[in-house]
């Protein structure tokens, strides 16, 4: 080689060497990350994304995180954005277990499970059913047996979340009782029924219970968890009460494009991670009924994936169309 072709060469590699890389350069100082909440204000999701952002710009090597609500059809107009920006990892996901729903659920909806990269199911709760104070039964058997050969009714958040898609699971294929759904515009107005004596249980997250169930307003008759919870130890799991295979969460996780490279991908999964590690960021989640879940890229992505796989059969076991 000349020499003036041995100079060139060296000059080359001096510029390569002085290039950032992709990770780097997505995530320096001032760097703006965008949080896509895909509901309201004031909702789960939006709680701990805003949590999770006051500390997450830090470990993105002081990026500007910020948070925009963009709600509507399910959490499906924000994963519609996400799942179609760039390769950057700057459009990032924050949503429910109703994405994972959503694959099976609903039809054009401009994107699919596959264009979301899971980066972290950051924080998870048991799905619960609850009865009246004033129910006969007092565990989960002696409901069933009591309902067997009637028709009872059971109330939700609404059609499509995931305690009324895992009730209604486990009434018809589980139980095998019939079980008419009474849908609410809320867990509050679900619970004043079940209160009121107009409905006979209650599908919802365990969050929203525990102080009626710990006054004895509400009588708890399982949580969908694998063992029993701190927060109500007297409260019987599923599989306690002689259905083992039975477990449901609902959860808020973060997704970025599939698009996303693998570096960049990493690098947010081990920000998200360093935040949820952090001891009063624990402490604010638990106080809100979460229970924290750092996990690496790969099982967050896994997890991910047996989720659509779990809802979907759900789905279809109790004949929900998709809309």
């Amino acid at each position: 080689m000349s020499r003036s072709r041995t100079a060139a060469a060296f000059l080359m590699l001096l510029i390569g060497s002085s290039i950032p890389s992709l990770a780097h350069a997505q995530f320096a100082p001032g760097q703006q990350v965008t949080l896509n909440v895909g509901f309201a204000p004031g909702g789960s999701a939006d709680i701990v994304a805003r949590l999770l952002a006051s500390r997450l710009g830090e470990k993105l090597g002081g990026a500007n995180v910020i948070v925009e609500n963009r709600s509507g059809a399910s959490g499906g107009i924000a994963a519609r954005l996400v799942a179609n920006s760039d390769a950057s990892g700057t459009a990032i996901l924050a949503t429910t277990t109703a994405v994972a729903l959503s694959e099976t659920l609903a039809k054009d909806k401009g994107y699919s499970a596959q264009d979301l990269r899971a980066i972290s199911i950051a924080a998870i709760t048991p799905d619960s059913l609850v009865i009246n104070a004033g129910n006969p039964a007092t565990t989960l058997q002696e409901f069933v047996a009591n309902a067997k050969g009637k028709s009872i009714t059971f109330g939700s958040a609404g059609v499509g979340t995931s305690p009324f898609v895992a009730a209604a699971y486990f009434f018809k294929t589980l139980a095998k009782i019939d079980a008419v759904h009474v849908p609410f515009p809320g867990g509050a107005p679900a619970l004043n029924a079940l209160m009121g004596g107009h409905i006979d249980a209650v599908a919802i997250t365990l969050p929203t219970i525990v102080p009626f169930v710990n006054a004895g307003t509400l009588k708890g008759v399982a949580v969908a968890s694998a063992e029993r919870l701190k927060e109500l130890p007297k409260l019987p799991t599923y599989a306690e009460s002689g259905f083992p295979s039975f477990t449901t969460y609902t959860w808020i996780g973060f997704f970025v494009s599939s698009k996303t490279k693998d570096d960049v991908a990493a690098k947010i999964n081990v920000a998200f991670n360093a935040v949820l590690n952090e001891p009063d960021i624990q402490q604010r989640l638990k106080e809100i009924g979460f229970a924290p879940n750092p996990q690496s890229l790969d099982e967050a992505g896994a997890y991910f994936r047996k989720e659509v796989d779990t809802w979907g059969e759900r789905i279809k076991a109790i004949g929900m169309a998709a809309q």
